[in-house]
């Protein structure tokens, strides 16, 4: 057994730590308290963090950051359009 399953614990917890919040901001549409320069960065990071992910071939990191990212951008283009 190789360490990646530590990989795959890691992602579980820091994507679906994350899920619960998207969910009630998508839910509600309310993004006043979204910083718009952070969730711009953010999204950005997640660009760069997939693309590693892809380069080193880690799945953990690919599908983690796959999801984070489609949930970021979604929120994102929230906070554009609503303010």
């Amino acid at each position: 057994m190789s360490g990646e399953w530590i990989g795959y614990v890691a992602a579980m917890l820091t994507t679906g730590a994350f899920v619960p919040q998207a969910v009630k901001t998508l839910r509600t549409r309310d993004t006043k308290a979204i910083s718009l320069g952070m969730y711009v960065v953010f999204t950005l990071g997640l660009c760069f963090w997939l693309a590693y992910g892809i380069y080193l071939g880690s799945w953990p990191m690919i599908l983690s950051n796959v999801v984070t990212l489609v949930l970021a951008a979604l929120i994102l283009g929230l906070k554009l359009r609503h303010g």
